[in-house]
C-alpha cells in the first residue's frame, strides 16, 4: 500500500503535494507521423486543492488528466501519487490504486444502464468487496440532492441527475483525488453551473483534491488554480511558484 507521506512541490517550493508529475510526455504514432499530445509537463498538486486544466481542443489536457489518473501510460516521464510511482505498479496494483484512491467523472456519465442510481453509486465499493459506509453514502446523497432518484434507472434521469449520480459513485470509495474530464460538457449552462458548484462543495466538505479538465474558461475561472496547455506544453500556471 502507498504510505501516507507527501513530496515537496515539484517546482521546488515548500508546499506539500499529493501528486506530482515530472517531464510527463505522450506521443501517439499515426502511420508515419508522430503526434506529441503532451510534452515534458512537470506539475505538483496540493491536497484539497481545486485545479482546472484548460486549453484549446487538441492541446493535450484530457491526455494529461488520463496519465495523472493512471488510465493511460505515458511515453516518458513519471507520475507520483504521494511517494509512489504510478507506473511502477503492475496492471492489477494500478487498478486497485485507482479504485481506492482516485475517483473519475466523465462527460458521458458512464453509468451502468441496468442498475439503479443507488446500485451505480455503490458499484466501486462492491467491486472492492467492502461494506458500504451507509452514513457516508447518505451524506453524499444529501449533498448532491439525489435522495428522490435512487431507485431510478439511468434512462429515467436527466443529464444533470445522471452526472450527480456519477459524482456520488466517484466519491463512494472515499478517494483522495477526484479527476473530472469535461464533467459539464453534455449539460446546459444552468445545470452545468449547478454540477460545478456541487463538485466544489463536495471537494471542500470532504477534503478531496479536484483536478478538472475543461475548455470553458468561465468554468476554469472558478477553480483555485488554472493550468493552461497549448500544443501539449504548460503555457501558463496560476499556481506556479
Amino acid at each position: 500500500m502507498v504510505r501516507r507521506m507527501r513530496y515537496a512541490d515539484v517546482m521546488g517550493g515548500a508546499d506539500m503535494t499529493i501528486m506530482r508529475c515530472e517531464n510527463l510526455s505522450k506521443t501517439f504514432q499515426t502511420g508515419e507521423y508522430a503526434v506529441h499530445a503532451v510534452r515534458e509537463v512537470s506539475l505538483g498538486f496540493e491536497p484539497g486543492g481545486f485545479c482546472a486544466i484548460t486549453g484549446p481542443s487538441g492541446s493535450g489536457k484530457s491526455t494529461l488528466l488520463h496519465m495523472l489518473g493512471g488510465l493511460e501510460y505515458p511515453t516518458g516521464g513519471k507520475v507520483y501519487y504521494e511517494d509512489a510511482d504510478l507506473y511502477q505498479y503492475n496492471d492489477n496494483q494500478l487498478s486497485l490504486l485507482r479504485r481506492r484512491r482516485f475517483g473519475f467523472v466523465f462527460q458521458a456519465y458512464n453509468l451502468v444502464r441496468e442498475l439503479t442510481a443507488y446500485e451505480n453509486i455503490l458499484l466501486p465499493v462492491m467491486l472492492d468487496k467492502k461494506q458500504p459506509d451507509k452514513a457516508y453514502i447518505d451524506r453524499l446523497v444529501e449533498m448532491l440532492n439525489i435522495g428522490d432518484r435512487l431507485s431510478h434507472l439511468p434512462g429515467a434521469l436527466s443529464g444533470g441527475q445522471q452526472q450527480r449520480i456519477s459524482i456520488a459513485r466517484a466519491l463512494a470509495n472515499k478517494p483522495a483525488i477526484l479527476f473530472a474530464d469535461e464533467p459539464t460538457g453534455n449539460l446546459d449552462g444552468v445545470t452545468g453551473r449547478e454540477v460545478l458548484a456541487l463538485l466544489r462543495l463536495v471537494g471542500q466538505e470532504l477534503g478531496v483534491s479536484l483536478v478538472l479538465v475543461t475548455h470553458d474558461l468561465g468554468i476554469a475561472e472558478q477553480a483555485d488554480r488554472i493550468i493552461r496547455l497549448e500544443d501539449g506544453r504548460v503555457a501558463s500556471d496560476s499556481g506556479a511558484k
